[in-house]
């Protein structure tokens, strides 16, 4: 399995504004960039926050990229998969939306209500910890679907959860020419963070997109 984390913030390393509203930190040819690593994998994931935040749809629009995913054998959009320990996805998301396979990531001790309420929406709902989603558990159980390529576009729970269980192979890193600030606002890996045994990162590229800068790191 390889997990790929995908995400941009501003050059103060924030993911949004403090409101957490979605802000175009990058520009149309790193939007171009991302839509084909999502066409590239098998699936794309991202915790509940991020799907609260910006409703986003994490399909593959681009014809061409569906065309080809079709071309090798696979389905015309990867799986998305969302991690939400308490189910609170809310029905009518558009991750939810029928346009896609969705995998919704749950504990054990989620609402049973809103766990029937995902799986009405047309989700797969699958278990996995008890009060909070086991992600060494649950990327063993889309291994078991052939879900082998994941990407992860965030939030910075996420992504710090998936570092402190060292699940994370490779990082890409978009980072635009602005300022964001704020004490609050939200990072590249929020969670507890990290006082020991600090992550270490290979830097394989540096690449100029747009206004700003890739970064690339094997981890």
């Amino acid at each position: 399995m390889v997990v790929h984390v995908n995400a941009a913030t501003s050059v103060d390393g924030k993911l949004a504004s403090r409101r957490r509203e979605q802000l175009a930190i990058s520009g149309p040819d790193d939007f171009a960039r991302v839509e084909r690593v999502r066409a590239a994998n098998d699936a794309v994931m991202v915790g509940v926050g991020t799907v609260l935040a910006d409703d986003p749809s994490l399909t593959v629009d681009d014809a061409d990229l569906v065309a080809e995913r079709e071309e090798r054998g696979a389905p015309p959009q990867p799986t998305r998969v969302v991690a939400d320990s308490n189910a609170r996805t809310p029905p009518d998301a558009r991750v939810l939306d029928g346009a896609a396979p969705t995998i919704v990531l749950v504990a054990s001790d989620a609402p049973a209500e809103r766990v029937a309420a995902i799986e009405a929406a047309g989700a797969t709902v699958v278990s996995v910890g008890d009060e909070r989603v086991a992600l060494p558990a649950a990327f063993g159980e889309l291994a078991e679907r052939g879900l082998v390529d994941v990407m992860v576009e965030g939030g910075g729970e996420l992504i710090f959860s998936l570092f402190d269980a060292g699940l994370v192979d490779e990082l890409s890193v978009y980072i635009g020419s602005t300022v964001i600030g704020g004490r609050d606002a939200p990072t590249l890996a929020d969670g507890e963070g990290f006082v020991e045994n600090y992550p270490d990162l290979d830097l394989t590229g540096v690449e100029r997109i747009d206004d700003g800068v890739l970064l690339r790191y094997d981890c």
